[in-house]
């Protein structure tokens, strides 16, 4: 478990590179719980929590692959803000939350969150995107990513890999890329191809990356035997504003957004 405050190195290289990676975050102990919840909701001991969506691997949904267990279906589970043992225990932890406000400020929202799983014998490649394509309000430094590694993440089993300092450059315009399988809203930035400096986060259990949502990021095919797993979240600071014409509209359907430290702010998100 990592009691350590932010150095500022750390902050300096987060401004820097436009994420930072903390080693023994969570300690395997607290890992656990999220992980056996997966399972368990996967295999179906547990009810999906109310709008938690559990999304197969587009090859599963398309035939084009067999699972042999459940687990081997799954791509991730997201929108878990309802369930009390991954959003209590991973989005309002405390000590992920003051590393968070260390970065973007106090009263932080949860703006999305998931449970990803890279199953082997699928493609399950996510190409290079900025996660900003996705928040309809800004500013982008008052956003940010987290993401723990549930299991051993390496470029065998498909770890994040990123392009450093990429955060300070504009969002790019994103496109669906010519693959033959590609999970639903897995888009890929243009302009960026095989010739792009990258780099590979290899991560152990506990493991936590923060990341800007300008920073362009993806991840390789899984090639091992076993799962890539990792659970995330994404927050914003309540003081971020709406842009113009992408407000919310009421009864359809918006994902919410939920204070998790702080003060809610009156015309923001």
């Amino acid at each position: 478990m990592s009691k350590q405050l932010m150095t500022e190195e750390q902050r300096q290289g987060y401004d820097e590179q436009g994420f930072v990676v903390v080693r023994g975050f969570f300690d395997k102990d607290e890992l656990e719980p999220w992980h056996q919840r997966f399972v368990d909701i996967v295999e179906g001991r547990v009810e999906p929590a109310e709008n938690m969506l559990v999304m197969r691997d587009v090859m599963v949904v398309k035939g084009a692959v067999e699972p042999d267990t459940p687990q081997e279906a799954i791509a991730k589970i997201q929108d878990f803000h309802h369930d009390p043992v991954l959003f209590e225990g991973y989005c309002k932890n405390e000590r992920l939350l003051s590393w968070v406000e260390g970065l973007i400020g106090p009263d932080i929202k949860s703006i999305h969150n998931m449970l990803i799983n890279k199953p082997p014998g699928v493609d399950g490649r996510h190409p290079i995107h900025q996660d900003l394509l996705y928040f309809p309000f800004r500013p982008a430094d008052k956003i940010i990513a987290t993401w723990t590694a549930l299991e051993p993440c390496t470029r065998a089993n498909g770890c994040l890999v990123v392009v450093p300092g990429s955060h300070k450059g504009e969002l790019l315009p994103h496109e669906n890329p010519d693959w033959e399988y590609v999970n639903f809203l897995y888009v890929g930035a243009k302009g960026v191809d095989a010739g792009t400096e990258r780099m590979h986060l290899e991560m152990e259990p506990g493991d936590t990356v923060f990341f800007h949502p300008l920073l362009l990021h993806g991840s390789g095919r899984n090639t091992s035997s076993g799962f890539r797993r990792a659970i995330s979240c994404h927050y914003a600071s309540a003081t971020c504003s709406w842009i113009k014409g992408q407000e919310p509209i009421p009864g359809q359907g918006f994902r919410p957004y939920v204070l998790v430290r702080g003060e809610e702010h009156p015309s923001c998100i």
